[in-house]
């Protein structure tokens, strides 16, 4: 099908940025605003030291200014993200960016300072109450001691930061404007486009010509530019390591994970349970040959559903119906506001030539959060409205309890929230579906949810893992070399599943390698989630979940999660998910041995 001009769509699929200005004009006027309140700054430096008072004050400007900041620089990003090929859009971007990088470095000053103030007297002005606001915060730059720089030094790094990010950029760039692919053909044997956004329905069809065509014609286009990428991310990994050594981290690694007080062993034991589970993994590849028929199973069969149904078109519509009465359990205000998200505007629906690829929420404080979908009318896409509009709630939750400073929530704790609501939905429809050949696909779809968030997602860890180390012990990071470890780790994750050729530059086409290790929460993230949804559900109060949405980040994301009934410092939490999985797929294969 055609895409249609993002002007010719209906309005009510499209977000509403008037919410945060009302025009062109009012974003110059507070970009106006906005520059001048970042260039009097500078009066705050060398005033802080004096006293608790003096401090608060500097921090109430710093947060002011950084709030006004951060609108004029959402609001380009938004809508920016409508049509990555406007030129408006791309020299708004760059202005807000480049006043947010003015911004970093003229606060360069903060944290030295503060880190000036005697150890001592610092713990005195902690506990007044005048600094109760920003406790956290500034227990945290103190945490930072050992990694924070001069003044000069951090001004150099704020100024490199625009720099820093152009391997994302023209990542972003190539793949979401540039990039285009030939045609590919459909069921009935038609010519049809192929994007990124149907590539994912194409590799859902029950032919198996038409998700092979695709694979093959999508991954086809990305190794045509797969030595320019490598190239890219081989920059973004150099950068991430720049970084850790500056700052005088161990690792890449390490430093990523440092912000939000995560232990590397959080990461390690993650690593640990998903390899004691490829087994059962591996059962579930079996049994997925076996239904489809097939002599092999290649990567191009993974995403069919295993039980197609006739009826699994979930529109728009349809998919907000199902996130309301799965959400139904967190209460009737949750539920509300949801309502109230769908009925005006929070979100931008359908792809149109030149919008961002995928699906994303963005939190904008004092406004409301915004919500980026791709829909395409599949059951996959229900589950992203619900994940998508759990960021969204979290984000809302925590803007509602939280002043400014504490509002953002810890990338850690980011997807909990989101893949909470997936669960729930998914428990939900097993809940209601009696029939065996459409209960088994929805146990199908549950299982595909842990394999690709999951697993998939701890091998894209290892990745990470993997080509960070690699730079760092002085390796070449190159096309042929991230390729290969790439096909070696699926080859250890996928056994009995033959690892075709063109899986060895998936790699080249993840967006999130350029933000290093983020990955690994998605697992974390739906292990953690799996156990809050099935408490919620057995216990019928979600209070405790509702809490743990409120914090925001006025505490590190390992005690927030406390607060939800999880503990991520031991593995276990990991294992009992994985015992989820096993108990799924004994009862899918159950249904199979019955028959239907």
């Amino acid at each position: 099908m055609e895409r249609m001009k993002r002007s010719e769509m209906d309005a009510r699929f499209q977000w509403n940025l008037n919410d945060i200005f009302p025009s062109l004009q009012a974003w110059e006027e507070a970009l106006a605003d906005a520059t001048a309140q970042v260039g009097a700054l500078g009066e705050c430096r060398g005033k802080l030291g004096a006293s608790a008072a003096a401090l608060r004050e500097v921090l109430d400007r710093i947060y002011a200014t950084a709030r006004c900041v951060e609108l004029v620089y959402v609001y380009t990003f938004l809508r920016s993200s409508e049509d990555q090929g406007d030129s408006l859009s791309q020299d708004m971007v760059g202005r807000a960016m480049r006043l947010y990088m003015t911004f970093e470095s003229v606060i360069a000053f903060l944290n030295p300072e503060i880190l000036a103030v005697d150890g001592a007297v610092m713990d005195g002005w902690l506990e007044d109450e005048v600094l109760a606001p920003y406790r956290h915060i500034l227990e945290d730059i103190l945490r930072n001691r050992a990694h924070v720089l001069d003044e000069a030094q951090e001004q150099l790094l704020a100024q490199l930061s625009d720099a820093a990010g152009t391997a994302s950029q023209a990542f972003d760039m190539l793949e979401g404007v540039d990039m285009t692919f030939p045609p590919v053909h459909n069921e009935a044997g038609e010519e049809v486009p192929l994007t990124h956004g149907t590539f994912g329905v194409f590799r859902e069809s029950e032919n198996r010509e038409v998700r092979r065509e695709a694979y093959e014609v999508y991954f086809g286009e990305y190794k045509k530019y797969i030595n320019t990428i490598a190239a890219l991310y081989s920059g973004s990994v150099k950068m991430d390591c720049f970084n850790a050594r500056a700052r005088r981290y161990g690792s890449a690694r390490e430093a990523a994970l440092f912000g939000g007080n995560i232990p590397q062993t959080v990461y390690d034991g993650l690593l640990e349970a998903i390899h004691e589970a490829l087994p059962v993994l591996e059962r579930y590849s079996a049994l997925r040959r076996r239904v489809m028929g097939l002599e092999e199973l290649h990567m191009y069969d993974l995403y069919t559903p295993m039980f197609p149904q006739d009826d699994s078109r979930v529109d728009f519509e349809a998919g907000k119906e199902m996130v309301l009465r799965a959400t139904a359990p967190l209460g009737e205000r949750y539920v509300d506001i949801l309502k109230h998200a769908f009925a005006n505007r929070w979100l931008d629906v359908y792809e149109n030539p030149g919008k961002s690829t995928g699906a994303y929420s963005c939190g904008v404080y004092g406004v409301h959060p915004y919500v980026l979908l791709n829909y395409t009318d599949t059951l996959e896409d229900a589950f992203t409205l619900a994940h998508e509009m759990g960021h969204a709630m979290h984000s809302f939750f925590s803007s509602e309890a939280q002043d400014y400073a504490n509002n953002d929530y810890r990338i850690f704790v980011a997807e909990v929230a989101s893949t909470v609501n997936e669960v729930l939905l998914t428990r939900e429809l097993l809940k209601s579906e009696k029939d065996d050949r459409r209960r088994a696909y929805l146990l199908n779809h549950f299982l595909e949810g842990f394999r690709t968030t999951v697993f998939r997602q701890t091998l894209f860890a290892e990745f990470e893992k993997g080509t960070h180390e690699m730079y760092e012990r002085g390796e070449t990071l190159t096309a042929e070399s991230m390729s290969a470890l790439y096909r070696s780790l699926n080859e250890n994750y996928y056994r009995g599943v033959t690892v075709d050729a063109l899986q060895d530059i998936e790699w080249a086409r993840i967006p999130h390698f350029y933000r290093a290790f983020y990955v690994y929460q998605y697992a974390t993230g739906f292990c953690s989630a799996v156990a809050i949804a099935d408490s919620i559900l057995e216990s019928g109060n979600a209070a405790d979940y509702l809490r743990f949405l409120s914090t925001g980040g006025s505490d590190y994301p390992m005690e927030e999660l406390k607060i939800a009934g999880v503990d991520l410092t031991s593995p276990e939490p990991i294992r009992r998910a994985m015992r989820v999985f096993e108990q799924t797929l004994c009862e899918l294969e159950a249904l199979v041995e019955k028959g239907f």
